[in-house]
Parts: C-alpha cells; sequence; structure tokens
C-alpha cells in the first residue's frame, strides 16, 4: 500500500507543478513579427491575442490583402511560439510523458 501512496503523492506534486507552471506561463507575452517587422502581435501564454501593432508603412500601399496576410502572419507565429513554449516546459515537468488533456 506504501508504494501506491507514494505514486499518488508524487502525481498531486506533478498536477500542482503543471497548474503553477499553466499560470505562470498564461500570464507571460510571447511576440512575433511579420514583413520585415512591419506588423507585431502579442500573445498570452494561454493564446490570447494581446496587440497587434502596424507600422504606418504598412499602409502605403493600399494592399489590404497583403497587410491581412501579414497579420495572419505574426498572430500565428506568435501562437505557435506561445504553444511550443508551454509545451516545452510541461515536457520538461512531466518527463516527457504526454499527459492527454493537459497540453
Amino acid at each position: 500500500m506504501r508504494n501506491m501512496n507514494d505514486i499518488l503523492r508524487q502525481a498531486q506534486v506533478m498536477q500542482n507543478k503543471i497548474a503553477k507552471l499553466q499560470q505562470d506561463l498564461g500570464e507571460h507575452s510571447y511576440e512575433a513579427t511579420s514583413g520585415g517587422g512591419m506588423v507585431k502581435a502579442e500573445v498570452s501564454g494561454k493564446q490570447e491575442l494581446r496587440k497587434i501593432t502596424i507600422d504606418p508603412k504598412a499602409l502605403e500601399g493600399g494592399d489590404v490583402e497583403m497587410l491581412q496576410d501579414l497579420i495572419l502572419a505574426a498572430v500565428n507565429e506568435a501562437g505557435r511560439i506561445a504553444r511550443e513554449t508551454m509545451d516545452r516546459e510541461m515536457s520538461n515537468i512531466s518527463g516527457g510523458i504526454k499527459l492527454p488533456g493537459l497540453f
């Protein structure tokens, strides 16, 4: 029975570490740019868009479709960075074991 109690205790410790990590990373910001820095996107660790910055030079050509593509590229890249950071940190805590429903 002692072995089972040790396993349950270790699982609780890991669960607490994961919850703390999710909270900490959720508060961080992750940035990415596109178009040579003409568009910058900032997302949270929860992958919520926080800020978009558009250089006025991006508007000079009047190419709306290009601007839309630049915005999408920056937002998607910032989200990818946030996801990869979360995955990497979770993997460190779990010893590389993928835990369904956590990340």
